[in-house]
């Protein structure tokens, strides 16, 4: 008896439903996601190894962008594998304790990236109206304490989120229907009261990001107001463009965050899969999207890639054989 009722406690696993309603279609979904996840890898990969390898780049500038790339690699690792494998293979089941190290995982890193792109609308602010006093501003120790404050602060806001879905009673509710293990969608599996996990999620989400979007539009309030002073059109426009790559991944961000926090209100309204198909796309578009980004507006970026592609074309045996014969002659 005492082992039956530690199962209804504590289920075994859980089952990943998936996107409901489109179960038969869930191998042609996999493609673009599969696609996606593969391009954003490379590209995040990319774009640390160019930041690592280039002496030019070591700034705190790009040592954020570094850490947002690998924020996204395993925001996403944790999530789309084993879509995957759900999706390609049946293997839906998840055990209970790594569904909550899933959960931990996707919260955790969403809301650290909400904190580096707080600190890198810091690093914008203080590199256009303080431009002389940059490097003695926001030296190696500061911005490492920040990074440690924002890693910190995700973890403390982040760390109930498992212990309040351990305390909660599953009875015979197991089937998450979901992709992956969100929060809330494994607490209404629970045959119990769930008002806590309610008001806490949507605090910690107030807490974090909201707070940082608050931020991040203070920052570029104050960026605005010091380009418009600049009296020289070409110093705005230059000022200003410095900011593009950062506003541009500030969208593609916060944008569909709010959009899926909106669903959530308004979810009896609106099919599941559709709301599904959304919280997935938020955590492999974001992702795929900044490399990109960072790798058109980023002057510096732009010339390693060039550099990379040329080293490598000239590298190729038949430029090899045509380089020989020029020396021959």
């Amino acid at each position: 008896m005492a082992s039956l009722n530690t199962t209804h406690y504590h289920p075994p696993f859980f089952v990943l439903k998936g996107i409901p309603g489109l179960e038969a279609v869930h191998i042609w979904i996999s493609i673009p996601f599969c696609a996606l996840y593969v391009t954003l890898v490379l590209g995040n990969a990319l774009i640390l190894f160019i930041i690592k390898t280039e002496a030019s780049l070591h700034q705190p500038m790009y040592f954020l962008l570094s850490m947002l790339s690998g924020t996204d690699i395993t925001l996403s690792t944790s999530v789309i594998p084993k879509m995957l494998t759900a999706f390609w293979f049946d293997c839906r089941e998840i055990y209970f304790d790594a569904c909550l190290i899933q959960m931990f995982f996707v919260h955790f890193f969403t809301a650290t990236e909400s904190g580096v792109l707080m600190l890198m609308a810091f690093d914008r602010y203080t590199a256009i109206c303080y431009p002389l006093r940059y490097t003695s501003i926001l030296t190696n120790s500061l911005l490492a304490k920040l990074v440690l404050a924002v890693s910190l602060r995700s973890l403390l806001v982040i760390s109930p989120f498992p212990f309040l879905i351990k305390r909660l009673p599953f009875c015979a509710h197991y089937v998450i229907h979901h992709t992956f293990c969100e929060h809330m969608s494994v607490a209404k599996l629970a045959c119990a009261d769930i008002k806590v996990n309610t008001v806490y999620g949507m605090s910690a989400a107030l807490s974090v990001v909201f707070l940082d979007m608050l931020f991040i539009s203070l920052s570029y309030i104050m960026i605005l107001k010091a380009v418009v002073r600049l009296s020289s059109k070409q110093a705005r426009v230059k000022a200003f463009s410095t900011c593009t790559a950062h506003i541009c991944v500030i969208a593609v961000f916060y944008i569909p965050f709010l959009f899926t926090v909106f669903l959530q209100r308004v979810g009896h309204k609106i099919s599941p899969s559709f709301h599904i198909i959304v919280a997935n796309l938020y955590l492999i578009i974001p992702p795929t999207v900044n490399p990109i980004v960072y790798g058109i507006n980023t002057k510096q970026v732009q010339q390693r890639i060039w550099k990379i592609l040329h080293c490598r074309r000239n590298n190729t045996p038949k430029n090899k054989r045509a380089d020989e014969l020029r020396s021959k002659v």
